[in-house]
């Protein structure tokens, strides 16, 4: 990513910032007045620091913003679940939010009730993930669940100018270069990918590069049929670039690995509207809000996200066209920067159940609700009802 680009998206960043967050620094300013200077400067010195001084104010019309202040919202995340049509034993699977606290997304705790026979969540070390699992026994009238999680976000921003990051662990990487079912690393994947970095050598320019190729060739189109089922080498190879939320971070995803760049896709769910564009935000019931994002790494800045689904979406609904202004912004500013008006739940990919005979789902970001007869469709409202709520409170 070129200091250009990210200047440019620094600068878009301070125009979204928050009222609360502009009136605290203005707040600051005030209780904290520069302290007056000992000495009356010379009229010549006078100048020399007026041109300084102006110096200065052109530089940071264009230099990073100073330190956003910690602006943290909190959630009650409400799912409320009810079983038709149940024959024999019955068992649910939900994703939860990611349990490991990060500089963006904190998860606070859960709790629940319903007429289940037990229930609990597991914790998958390996895939990173917490899920909440219920069962309820042969005979149980109308089955039901209500879970509600507690979670905090604050808006996610890559700083280019910041080197340090922690490294992440070797087998953490490992298992972000690999293929899965839906993402292969090699033949079309690899030589798409080696096309759209060309000479490019820097691993963040190489995101970048990958990025804008996704941005710039794929299309959202929320009418595919399937849960991001997609694979993207069939989809390379069909030349029918779209797709949903998921598709579009698969294909960045597999893309970036295929060439050695570690790579996740981050499934979570929509929750909250959006200081950027109304389509990329939402509320009401949130049971068809699920939404992928995607993240790469590179040594010394960590994980970097990027957002190249909602670029495409904005495109769709807002009805941008190339060379618009807008466009030309949104694309800098969702290279490196997540509005956190989203949770995450996991980057797990080919996961297996606990306590499931079905297949393994190539993700998990929907229900899962398995019975003697097999497994159902997430989608499948005939078998059971699903709503999520979202009600913000004040930290």
């Amino acid at each position: 990513m070129k200091r250009r680009d990210f200047l440019a998206a620094s600068a878009v960043l301070a125009l979204l910032a928050s009222p609360p967050a502009n009136a605290a620094k203005k707040a600051i300013r005030k209780n904290h007045p520069p302290k007056p200077s000992a000495r009356k400067p010379t009229r010549k010195k006078a100048a020399d620091a007026s041109q300084t001084t102006a110096a200065e104010e052109t530089r940071n019309v264009i230099s990073l913003p100073d330190e956003p202040l910690a602006h943290w919202r909190a959630y009650d995340i409400r799912s409320t679940i009810a079983l038709r049509q149940i024959n024999g034993k019955a068992r649910l699977w939900i994703p939860l939010a990611q349990y490991k606290d990060t500089a963006w997304e904190r998860s606070l705790g859960h709790n629940w009730q319903g007429n289940f026979e037990n229930a609990g969540i597991y914790r998958d070390p390996v895939a990173e993930m917490e899920v909440f699992y219920a069962d309820w026994p042969e005979g149980t009238v109308n089955p039901q669940l209500q879970i509600v999680s507690q979670i905090a976000t604050q808006d996610r921003h890559f700083d280019i100018t910041r080197r340090g990051a922690v490294a992440e662990r070797t087998e953490v990487l490992r298992r972000c270069l690999q293929s899965t079912s839906l993402v292969p690393t090699d033949g079309i994947v690899r030589h798409t990918a080696e096309r759209a970095i060309g000479r490019v050598r820097d691993p963040v320019a190489q995101g970048k590069a990958i990025y804008d190729w996704v941005v710039d060739n794929v299309s959202f189109d929320p009418q595919m049929k399937g849960v991001g089922n997609v694979n993207i080498g069939r989809m390379l190879e069909s030349g029918n670039l779209n797709g949903r939320s998921a598709d579009i971070a698969l294909l960045f995803v597999g893309m970036c690995r295929s060439i050695g760049i570690p790579a996740r896709p981050v499934f979570g769910l929509r929750m909250d509207s959006s200081r950027l564009f109304g389509s990329l935000g939402t509320s009401g019931n949130l049971s068809t809000d699920q939404h992928c994002r995607a993240e790469f790494y590179t040594p010394g800045y960590g994980w970097i996200p990027v957002e190249p689904s909602d670029v495409s979406k904005a495109i769709r609904d807002e009805h941008l066209i190339i060379g618009d202004p807008k466009l030309t912004v949104l694309k800098k500013l969702l290279f490196g920067f997540w509005e956190m008006n989203w949770i995450s739940f996991n980057v797990a990919q080919d996961v297996s159940l606990r306590g499931s005979t079905g297949q393994t789902l190539p993700f998990l970001i929907y229900p899962v609700v398995e019975t003697a007869g097999g497994r159902f469709n997430s989608l499948d409202s005939s078998h059971f009802s699903y709503s999520i709520n979202a009600s913000r409170t004040d930290i």
